[in-house]
């Protein structure tokens, strides 16, 4: 359940298809559309942004202009946001974009902006203006899922790992496929149906682990979602509220909360009627829901908006994962003793002690993830609200989107010394160098130095279940499987959408059975 504002790259290549096809308006639309578009008492909704002085524009020079420089953000936002951030060494700059100039700020600011009003600062806004959350139904004020994630998921990690464990287990033999010889593998495609399944079990046990018209429209949810918000972005603020009545993608979301209804509601009856309490997601939320939250038709739309979260950032780290190993195949020898050690301590079950005994597997997922970052290439994104004072005076004008560059951040070389150099096991080594920082150098960690799952109050509350759920994924892969790219193809490059990085869903990896295993 990392970074919960993120789609996988098969994701945003379907979304490029569906929005580019024309979807045709009414007569009645058109005649309202030349009405509303012909009259002078048309007016913007979009608030006039107002800039900090003498703070820079990155990538717009003397020969340059801010329209360009908003365009080069779409595909390149990791160069433009490490370009920002070398030039401003780490301090304050602007980057267009197309939502306006989002200013990045200095690291000295994340613990202020970590715990300000969100009346003030807004975490959700962000979101809810990036997936047009008035239309599509994305994002949510609600605490309850943070709360239990927290509460509950995180303290119940261990009790949950036989079932995830069967569940990966059993997805595979389902989803993927036989491998007997060497057989090609689109693995972003499958990974997504395996982590949706993972997910599910988590969420609800098999109930819904193993009902493939919740599980498909836990991933096409988000499918829709996209898509809907990118063909509405496309429309004057004006003329949202009409053209939103007629983009299929927005009319499907309706149908993915009928169904989640139409299961989860008769499930909490159920489980009402006869005293079961299972120890997942769904009857955790149930015993911490508080007020309006206890109304059944919320909690089952919160399990849905939970799964736009969890699965697609989820199935894309162990794709990226994949695409690493056949890049760099002398990794997997150690990670694969590393394994074997830690399963042969812990009666074959991935324990949290055996978690713990595998420092490379965690360093492995954690350099991936600072090349690749977690989808996003700027966390700690907020909406201020208010002009809102620093403790150094410094102003930020109200109506800015703030944010920190993260992945930029990564590739300091004064945070991580040789930054551009792969090398799967520095934190294992770092670890081993100070073992007082080594919390700070694991893989769901959240500090200013490592903010790819989000930093302060907001931080994933799910990084912690996904580690585990990422981790016993590629042990599985480790375990049953070889692998390595078709001849000829080297590791597919990650897909920049603006501040996304995103895994490329083209990437074939053949893959083959290791009857012996480990």
């Amino acid at each position: 359940m990392a970074a919960s504002q993120s789609l996988t790259a098969a994701l945003y290549q379907q979304a490029q298809k569906a929005i580019d096809q024309p979807f045709s308006l009414t007569p009645a639309l058109i005649a309202i559309v030349f009405l509303l578009v012909s009259t002078s008492a048309f007016q913007s909704y979009s608030k006039r942004q107002r800039l900090a002085p003498g703070i820079p524009i990155i990538g717009v020079d003397k020969n340059g202009s801010v329209k360009e420089a908003r365009k080069r953000f779409i595909p390149d936002a990791r160069g433009l946001l490490r370009e920002g951030y070398e030039m401003a060494k780490g301090g304050l700059f602007y980057v267009p974009s197309p939502l306006g100039e989002r200013l990045m700020i200095h690291p000295k600011y994340i613990e202020e902006l970590k715990s300000a009003p969100i009346d003030k600062v807004d975490f959700v806004a962000t979101f809810q203006e990036m997936f047009e959350g008035k239309y599509t139904t994305m994002g949510s004020r609600s605490t309850l899922h943070p709360r239990v994630v927290k509460a509950q998921v995180n303290q119940h990690l261990g009790d949950l790992m036989p079932a995830i464990e069967e569940e990966i287990l059993d997805s595979f033999d389902d989803v993927w496929p036989q491998c007997d010889d060497w057989t090609e593998v689109m693995v972003a495609d499958r990974f997504v149906q395996l982590v949706g399944r993972v997910s599910s079990r988590m969420f609800g046990g098999t109930a819904l682990s193993q009902h493939k018209e919740w599980v498909n429209a836990t991933i096409t949810f988000a499918t829709d979602g996209f898509i809907g918000a990118q063909k509405i972005k496309k429309f004057p603020h004006f003329l949202r509220p009409i053209a939103s009545k007629f983009i299929p993608e927005i009319a499907k979301i309706k149908n993915h909360y009928k169904l989640a209804h139409d299961l989860l509601i008769p499930m909490l009856k159920e489980r009402k009627r006869t005293g079961e309490k299972p120890m997942d997601l769904l009857q955790w939320m149930v015993e911490n829901a508080k007020g309006d939250e206890t109304d059944e038709q919320f909690i089952a739309d919160i399990q849905l908006k939970v799964s736009f979260a969890a699965i697609h950032t989820s199935a894309a780290a162990p794709t990226q994962l994949i695409y690493d190993l056949c890049a760099m195949p002398e990794i997997i020898a150690p990670l694969r003793e590393e394994l074997k050690e830690a399963l042969e301590k812990n009666d074959g079950h991935l324990t949290k002690q055996a978690f713990n005994q595998m420092p490379k597997m965690d360093s492995f997922l954690k350099e991936s993830q600072r090349f690749n970052p977690l989808l996003l290439t700027v966390t700690m994104e907020r909406m201020v609200h208010v002009d809102y004072q620093m403790s150094d005076g410094f102003v930020i004008p109200a109506h800015t989107s703030i944010g920190v560059p993260t992945q930029a951040v990564s590739m300091d070389p004064k945070i991580y010394p040789d930054p551009d150099r792969y090398d799967a096991f520095r934190f294992a080594k770092l670890r081993e160098i100070d073992p007082e920082r080594a919390g700070k150098m694991q893989y769901a960690s959240s500090n200013p130095q490592s903010m790819s799952f989000g930093f302060g109050r907001h931080a994933c509350p799910g990084r912690f279940f996904a580690s585990n759920e990422i981790k016993a994924i590629m042990a599985h892969v480790l375990i049953h499987y070889d692998f390595r790219f078709p001849e000829g193809q080297e590791r597919p490059p990650s897909i920049g959408v603006e501040t996304q990085f995103l895994p490329n869903h083209e990437g074939k990896v053949l893959m083959k059975k290791r009857p012996q295993g480990l």
